[in-house]
Formats: structure tokens, C-alpha cells, sequence
């Protein structure tokens, strides 16, 4: 039997757990959290941070691990890499772990490689960034190092001087490094490329539409696959994401990568060496065209040869819950929601109970339905339709 290392042991890394336990592989999952929900189903459970290189390395090799991975998150990356290495397994490099998992590093390395991005500063103190913002009219401020739209901010008019520090300081809250990216604000459709590299040749296996609340801090609220985009900007996107995966030098594993079309075309937001989050690659790409990602990445980290044929165009739908601050006092309607024809699934990452507040990242979101249906329109509107049937009980605290 082999044995997969699966880094991170929450909701997010559940599916790649399931998928790995139905291949017949032990698990070894690996999260500082003890009360992990991936550990109630792993074979071996380690409480190490999944950034603790050192301590995950000596754990791959007394585990005798013959793979390893992630999904849906860029903190385990360079931890990837350096297990891959030291063990010799299948994996990303180190040098392309750094640049999918630091902004400006990212920017540096594909703009090297003629890849389209948007105009960008690496920001690393107060002076620094007054001084570089004075060049942009309008733009968005983020932390170097960090994902799930945290700590992302749109200054709108950089003449303001109270959105000018506020963003400064949002953003440097969640940089671990200090440094942050201040780049020009791109305005267009936005969409992600899932894609899987096979010895160099990256394969487009779906484009998913986005939905975000707008400024100022963007988070994701929905996504749909096919893409609505027509056929010429299709082929402009997969060119471009294509490039970009290659700069970054990804050549066996999956790759999620960020895209904005503007009137110059479309360009680069950024690019994770990973599965993409949000169950877009757990649901929404199985749903929309039967690959089973998941799968595909289990089979690459253990040197297998992975299914990525599409077998047939159907349309698939994810919408979050929008909320406010407060404490969830009941949600009801759920029963009356899975009765809505195509709904999939429908959950809360947020329980009764539970204090919430204005989302603001990710991980500020309640829950989410997904749909699935003939197209992206009819998958978005059985979406809809369910989230009208759950009422969210908020107390709101002073």
C-alpha cells in the first residue's frame, strides 16, 4: 500500500483525505490544529504546522511517504517542495514554490517572462509606500505573502489620505513578511484557469467565472464553470495562463491561476502551485466536465499517470451566504433549499452560536450552496433560488 502526505487537515484539505482513502492509500495528514476534521478519517495524524518544514520532512521520512500535496491553500507550498526533495518525489521546486507563494516575487518573475501583469511596486516600509503611491491614481494594496483575499484593499482615489494609510495598515497586518505589493487596479471580467502540467505540457482543464463583492476588498463570492467569455478572449486567457505556469516553472501538478480581462487583455492577478480553493476544483470541475482533479493530483504525486479527459460539458454553480456582523441565533430553511432541483450541496462553515463579522477575507464567509445543471445560468439561478429558502437569524451585538 502506498502512502500519501496530505498537508492541512481542515474542511478545505477534506476532499483530497476522502479521495486518497477511497484510492486505497494511507494517509498521513499533517495540521497544527488537533481537532482537525481531516484527522478523524486520516491513517496518521501529525500536529505540526504545515509550514514547519523541518519537522514535516522528519515526519515524511519516518511515515515513508511515497507522495505529498496540498489543496486550496499556498502556506504549505515551499514545505512541498522541500519534502519533494529531500525524498525525491514528485513536486514543485523550491524556487517555484517562492515565486507562487510571494506576490512580488510572482510579479518579478513574469514580468521577466513577458507574461501580461499589471504595474506593480514591492512596498517594504511607511516612507517606501507614500512615496510609490503618488504614481497610481487608483490601486490595490496587498500583503506580499498571503491568500483568501486577506488583507487586499482598493484605494480608489490616492489623494485620500485616510484610505492611503488604512490600506497601508490592512494590508501590512497580514503580510508575514512586511512586505506588501501596491499594483495597478485592473478592471474587467474576472476568471480562474485550473490546470494540470504533465512533464512541462500544461493542460487547461476548466476556466471558472468569478463573483466578488467589489471594493474595497474583493473577496470571492461565487463561481461558475463554463466560463460565459466568448471563444477569441478563451484563447487569449489559456495563452496567457499557460505562459504564466510555465515562468513559474511548474511542470507535474495542478496549477490555479487568476486572470482579469482588460480592454488591453487579459493579465495576471496571481497564480497558486495548487489545487484552487472555494471547492472549484473539488466540485465545480467534476460537476462541470467530469476530471476529477483531486484525483489527478494524488496519482501525479506518486508518479502515476493521471485521467484529465473531459467527458462531458454540463454547467456548475457555487454562491456564499452574504452577511453582517453578529451572532448566529438559527438558520432554517435548508430542507426546503435541497429540495430546489439541481442543488448539490449545501453547507455552513459558520455554526449557531458562532460570532461573525462583515466579510472582509474568505474566512469571514457562513456557508454555500452549489448547483449543478445543464448550463452556468441554470446552475446560478438553482443557487439562488436555494440561498431564498435559508433565513440566517442574526443577533447583533454592540
Amino acid at each position: 500500500m502506498k502512502t500519501i502526505m496530505i498537508l492541512g487537515g481542515s474542511i478545505l484539505q477534506l476532499p483530497a483525505i476522502e479521495k486518497a482513502k477511497q484510492m486505497g492509500l494511507e494517509t498521513v495528514v499533517v495540521d497544527m490544529n488537533p481537532d482537525a476534521i481531516g484527522f478523524t478519517i486520516a491513517d496518521v495524524c501529525e500536529v505540526i504546522s504545515t509550514i514547519d518544514i523541518p519537522k514535516v520532512v522528519e515526519s515524511a521520512k519516518r511515515n515513508q511517504i511515497d507522495g505529498i500535496m496540498t489543496l486550496a491553500s499556498d502556506m504549505p507550498m515551499k514545505t512541498v517542495a522541500a519534502v519533494a526533495k529531500e525524498m525525491g518525489l514528485i513536486g514543485i521546486s523550491e524556487d517555484s514554490a517562492l515565486k507562487a507563494t510571494n506576490k512580488a516575487e510572482m510579479r518579478k518573475c513574469l514580468k521577466e517572462n513577458n507574461v501580461p501583469i499589471p504595474r506593480y511596486c514591492r512596498v517594504s516600509d511607511l516612507d517606501q509606500y507614500y512615496e510609490i503611491i503618488t504614481t497610481f491614481q487608483s490601486c490595490i494594496v496587498k500583503p506580499a505573502d498571503n491568500s483568501g483575499s486577506r488583507g487586499v484593499y482598493l484605494i480608489q482615489d490616492t489623494s485620500n489620505a485616510i484610505s492611503v494609510d488604512e490600506a497601508y495598515h490592512h494590508s501590512k497586518e497580514f503580510s508575514r513578511s512586511g512586505d506588501i505589493v501596491v499594483e495597478e487596479y485592473m478592471q474587467g471580467p474576472e476568471v480562474s484557469v485550473e490546470t494540470i502540467s504533465l512533464d512541462g505540457e500544461v493542460h487547461i482543464i476548466q476556466i471558472t467565472d468569478k463573483m466578488t463583492t467589489g471594493a474595497p476588498f474583493f473577496v470571492e463570492m461565487g463561481h461558475s464553470q463554463p466560463t460565459h467569455l466568448d471563444k477569441e478572449i478563451q484563447i487569449d486567457i489559456k495563452d496567457v495562463a499557460i505562459k504564466a505556469v510555465k515562468a513559474l516553472g511548474i511542470k507535474n501538478g495542478p496549477s490555479h491561476t487568476e486572470i482579469i480581462v482588460t480592454r488591453d487583455g487579459a493579465k495576471i492577478v496571481e497564480l497558486g502551485a495548487r489545487l484552487g480553493g472555494d471547492c472549484i476544483t473539488t466540485h465545480l470541475v467534476p460537476l462541470s466536465n467530469g476530471v476529477d482533479m483531486v484525483e489527478c493530483c494524488i496519482k501525479i504525486a506518486l508518479g502515476e499517470v493521471p485521467d484529465i479527459l473531459v467527458k462531458w460539458n454540463k454547467g456548475a454553480a457555487i454562491r456564499y451566504f452574504n452577511s453582517h456582523s453578529g451572532v448566529i441565533q438559527n438558520i432554517t430553511g435548508i430542507e426546503e433549499a435541497k429540495r430546489v432541483p439541481g442543488v448539490f450541496v449545501i453547507d455552513f462553515v459558520k455554526k449557531v452560536g458562532e460570532s461573525i463579522k462583515n466579510i472582509q477575507s474568505s474566512t469571514d464567509r457562513v456557508g454555500f450552496v452549489i448547483s449543478e445543471s445543464a448550463t452556468a445560468d441554470q446552475a446560478i439561478l438553482s443557487c439562488e433560488c436555494a440561498m431564498k429558502q435559508i433565513f440566517l437569524d442574526l443577533k447583533v451585538v454592540s
